[in-house]
């Protein structure tokens, strides 16, 4: 195989060793989807980014994101690690946004100091859930689940379910059972499952959530910016803080010893909900495949 640099980035973290890990590659134009995809399980972690080259394609840096299980149109933090990447790695000048190329299509990610922003492609809701379908396979009780908010389908291109709870201890009390989410899941558009409530580890913070995505070979996730992007529009959506205006942060992954921070930033407008996902990235390591 011929030499690609690689990188080890931390995302969505506000110092290294936490936040959500990624491996981006560099020039990986000749790698066949075998390949891409072998590296990706070698790394190991969520998602594994390839950037096919160094040169820009109709203004933005085409991307490709995989799973150890299979690749991906989209996925929140491998966006914004790899536009740090390209910026500081590739292009090596302070400019103001990066544009990638993904399967779901361009994605513009804009610095703003040390805050990355992203704005996701278009959110869409579909099935709302009972609580009796959930708690089959969520170790919780019914009565850990906020009736307020529906439990519904939102998608950004990756499906997710997603279950409004009451409480921090609830949070922390979720656990899949793999075999009974597996056979629900069967006829379902939803992959990931989603939990989230209003109390939080830090007392600076807005929510804590969690995201399981055991069909992607993810156990759990310690960072999402796509899970946290249809947060966001969900928010607004239902009216979670009573307004149609959201700028809050939101911790993820403190359950598995990665506490990461997200920006969330979304508003209606004549009708339609636009979100930014934004954080921070710690560049850890670098190295050659060979």
């Amino acid at each position: 195989m011929k030499k690609h640099t690689f990188y080890i980035l931390d995302v969505f973290a506000e110092k290294k060793y936490a936040g959500n890990q990624l491996a981006v590659v560099r020039n990986a134009k000749a790698l066949s989807d075998e390949q891409m995809q072998k590296i990706t399980r070698e790394m190991n972690y969520s998602e594994t980014t390839f950037i096919l080259s160094d040169e820009p394609h109709d203004v933005g840096y085409d991307v490709r994101i995989f799973t150890p299980a299979e690749e991906v149109p989209f996925a929140g933090h491998p966006t914004i690690g790899t536009a740090y990447i390209i910026r500081n790695e590739i292009i090596q000048e302070p400019v103001e946004q990066i544009i990638l190329n993904l399967k779901v299509g361009q994605v513009p990610v804009n610095f703003e100091k040390e805050v990355l922003w992203m704005k996701p492609k278009e959110i869409t809701f579909g099935e709302i859930y009972k609580s009796e379908d959930i708690i089959q396979f969520l170790t919780i009780d019914k009565e850990d689940i906020d009736d307020n908010f529906p439990i519904q389908h939102v998608s950004i291109g990756i499906d997710f379910l997603f279950v409004p709870l009451k409480s921090l201890d609830a949070v922390k009390r979720a656990c899949i059972i793999k075999d009974k989410l597996f056979d629900w899941l069967k006829d379902k558009q939803a992959k990931c499952v989603f939990v989230f409530c209003p109390e939080t580890y830090n007392p600076e913070n807005d929510m804590n959530v969690r995201l399981f995505a055991d069909y992607f070979g993810i156990a759990e996730d310690p960072a999402t910016g796509s899970a946290n992007s249809c947060l966001a529009s969900y928010l607004v959506k239902h009216r979670y803080f009573g307004k149609n205006k959201i700028d809050i942060k939101v911790e993820q992954g403190y359950e598995i010893g990665r506490p990461s921070l997200l920006y969330l930033r979304a508003q209606e407008k004549e009708g339609k909900i636009e979100v930014s996902v934004g954080g921070k990235v710690e560049l850890v390591a670098k190295g050659e495949l060979i």
